[in-house]
């Protein structure tokens, strides 16, 4: 994919019956279906059911089973409860009958109220910094192959880390990450498929900061790695146009388990969501 349309494509589902829905996969590298593709197609099959003007403020999924790129997602939506002001959906994500992914979402309409927010980190504005596809081009050749196979993918989204780490050479780093994004291409706001490519880029860089502080000796060659749980909250609405920032920490890893948090801030500060992750951050032997 290398426009935003294609994610947009990839993300609108073929509706089979009322609340089941088909989907395919798209590669992005790795060996099995990439989580966020599931959990943007998953927020577009639960919206599908809801009272028209609420939208996901919240959700919270588990991956059951890695998905298998060559087999079509099939979709099944439930409704748990449309209440005054809230809608509240389950979804269940299926491959050849068994069930690989399933989330709980949150839908609410439009409301006023209070508001606060914290302030965005300071960090290097994204003009003057490198992207992935500009690293690649500078390093191809250089790399391993692994890396270097991960950055030759084209994606329909660029992405600017504020700090530009050596992937060969082994030093511990410091739990936290910030990086720049933005689609490739335009396209018209729309509070649903806003959410799902913010959900879709979710699944970028928050897991890989658990791994910093064990850089020395722990890398994508030696160490299993797959997300376990994934939650989002949405609090204001964003122009998906423009350039946001993805703020992110790991307070912990245990258990060959790595935890993950972070913030995705508009260019201009505001707060627009926040995002939870657990993986499996298993050495192997």
């Amino acid at each position: 994919m290398t426009h935003i349309s294609q994610l947009v494509d990839l993300i609108r589902l073929e509706q089979l019956e009322d609340h089941i829905f088909k989907g395919r996969n798209e590669p992005i590298g790795s060996p099995s279906i990439f989580g966020g593709q599931v959990i943007a197609q998953a927020i577009y099959a639960m919206s599908q059911s809801v009272p028209e003007g609420r939208y996901c403020n919240s959700y919270h999924c588990y991956f059951i089973l890695p998905g298998d790129l060559n087999e079509p997602v099939y979709y099944e939506v439930e409704t748990i409860r449309d209440g005054g002001s809230f809608s509240v959906r389950r979804v269940k994500a299926k491959q050849k009958d068994k069930v690989i992914f399933f989330m709980g979402a949150s839908f609410q309409g439009m409301e006023d109220g209070y508001d606060h927010q914290l302030e965005m980190p300071k960090v290097p504005h994204h003009e003057g910094l490198y992207s992935w596809d500009q690293m690649y081009e500078q390093l191809k050749g250089f790399l391993p192959k692994s890396i270097e196979k991960f950055f030759s993918i084209e994606r329909p989204i660029t992405f600017k880390p504020t700090v530009v780490t050596n992937p060969v050479e082994r030093k511990k780093l410091d739990p936290f990450q910030s990086i720049w994004f933005k689609i490739k291409g335009e396209m018209e706001n729309d509070p649903i498929y806003n959410r799902s490519i913010l959900s879709y880029i979710s699944d970028y860089n928050i897991l890989t900061t658990a791994l910093h502080p064990h850089a020395d000796i722990a890398h994508f060659g030696n160490t299993q790695m797959a997300t376990l749980d994934h939650s989002m909250w949405f609090f204001r609405e964003c122009d998906i146009n423009e350039w946001m920032l993805f703020n992110i920490e790991s307070p912990s890893a245990s258990g060959a388990r790595g935890f993950a948090r972070g913030n995705i801030f508009s260019e201009s500060g505001q707060l627009i969501a926040s995002v939870t992750q657990e993986g499996l951050m298993r050495p192997k032997n």
